[in-house]
């Protein structure tokens, strides 16, 4: 070690040995490690450790990095994998309680238990992989255009769930309960509508102008909750429930009037959208996967960057964590509310827009379905992160489109899906019943280090998103 290196780079604090620059360094290098884990397991969120790196090193040595297992035990991302896991096991012996050839195979369980055993283990495993061929790939498909069909059918129920949970998940980062992406893409599919099938545009200019305008509704939408919300209080989730409720039957009334009812019917349905207006298919007319899901892709990026890079990413996130504080720090928390809605809001314009100029073509009252509740589930599933939201949409995705296939093919009620999804939800809602099944150690756990000092884990520094 050089002289210079044996020089103390801070002065000696209650008979402490001083610290070398080299130890310096390699307790600064530390704690940053520890900080950039904190902010991977607590959504970004970074929290003042309570004791500093470097005086947690003086006592028994330095303490001694966690290791890629001790922060996978440990973080959110396990705990919704085995979430997944649970949901499908309780599902298949749901699906085995409820066969026939199970419930008649037990007659005789005391005599044969190998029979009641086989029988459901064919219902569950035969349940799940029509499940499977339904939603991914399709090993009887004649060509393989055939074969993949299925997974184009995920992705294209997935692109309005990635959307609109994209937007819930931002509304939650904020510190928003954001339930009105329902009414959110409705609003969002009325404004796109309206402009694919009034204006006659080229081509590329009207799929822009849609895309703009389904935005533009959906932030509009929300961004009236934000304003309510910053200038009088109200809180958000009895708005966001009221503002479902205006949205469907306003969309039903402008149904009925002669701008968006398709001449010549008697139905609440609007004339079909130009060509112009509409996704082009992005695998072939054969498939009804379309450029929405690209557009998907491009949101969850633009999400990414603006939660993780960007200072308004930063303003909200700070927003979410502690408003008091944040306001302390000059941020204005009101101005956070109306944009972080007002974001949200396009984003489940976006998922109108898919609806209505990719899959349905045309506006009908029923165009959202169910994906703005969905989303909520995605959400949570995510744990609010864009790319988590990204992979629960598709997941979610493959149980609405492989549910058909498995009630066709198998006879399984396509009910069991849903209950597969709301256990899912039961359990990303209840984290340590997951950790406390799978033995799992606590965020917050200790460990002992070297030289028998005590530390804890990364996970403990932050809070759960």
């Amino acid at each position: 070690m050089s002289p210079q290196d044996d020089r103390p780079a801070t002065p000696a604090t209650d008979g402490d040995a001083p610290l070398s620059r080299r130890e310096a360094k390699e307790a600064a290098r530390k704690d940053e490690v520890r900080l950039e884990t904190a902010a991977e397991t607590a959504g970004g969120e970074l929290p003042p450790p309570a004791v500093p790196a470097t005086a947690a090193g003086l006592g028994g040595g330095p303490a001694p990095e966690s290791t890629l297992l001790q922060r996978i035990m440990t973080g959110n991302a396990l705990v919704a994998f085995l979430s997944v896991v649970l949901s499908l096991v309780l599902g298949g012996l749901l699906i085995a309680v409820t066969d026939e050839n199970v419930a008649r195979a037990s007659s005789y369980f005391f005599s044969r238990p190998q029979d009641t055993l086989a029988a459901a283990w064919t219902a569950a495993s035969g349940a799940y992989i029509a499940l499977f061929q339904g939603a991914v790939f399709n090993f009887q498909g004649e060509t393989f255009a055939r074969m993949i069909y299925p997974l184009t059918q995920t992705l294209t129920v997935a692109t309005p769930l990635i959307c609109a949970g994209l937007g819930v998940a931002l509304a939650f980062r904020a510190g928003l309960f954001n339930i009105g992406a329902q009414g959110q893409i409705l609003i969002g599919a009325t404004f796109a509508g309206w402009v694919g099938f009034t204006l006659h545009l080229p081509a590329g200019i009207h799929l822009l102008l849609v895309i703009l305008a389904g935005m533009i509704g959906g932030a509009i939408w929300a961004g009236i909750v934000g304003v309510l919300k910053a200038r009088t209080g109200a809180h958000e989730v009895i708005l966001t429930i009221m503002f479902n409720y205006i949205a469907v039957n306003l969309v039903l009334y402008f149904l009925s009037t002669p701008a968006f009812q398709r001449p010549g019917s008697t139905n609440p349905i609007s004339p079909q959208l130009d060509a112009t207006a509409l996704y082009p298919p992005l695998l072939g007319a054969g498939f009804r996967l379309h450029w929405g899901f690209v557009v998907a892709v491009l949101a969850t990026f633009f999400v990414a960057w603006l939660l993780n890079r960007s200072t308004v990413g930063f303003e909200l996130r700070a927003i979410g964590a502690n408003p008091s504080a944040a306001r302390t720090a000059g941020i204005s928390v009101g101005k956070g509310y109306i944009l972080a809605m007002a974001i949200a809001g396009a984003l489940a314009g976006l998922a109108g827009v898919a609806q209505v100029s990719g899959t349905e073509k045309v506006l009908t009252s029923g165009v959202a379905a169910s994906f703005g509740f969905d989303a909520i589930t995605v959400a949570l599933l995510g744990r609010s992160t864009p790319w988590g939201t990204f992979a629960a949409g598709i997941l979610f995705g493959a149980f609405r489109a492989g549910g058909v296939t498995m009630q066709a093919s198998t006879g399984t009620s396509i009910d069991i899906v849903l209950v597969v999804q709301s256990l899912i939800v039961l359990f990303i809602a209840a984290p340590p019943l997951v950790r406390a099944l799978f033995r799992l150690p606590a965020p917050g756990a200790s460990r002992t280090g070297k030289g028998g000092s005590t530390t804890r884990t990364p996970a403990s520094t932050g809070a759960a998103a």
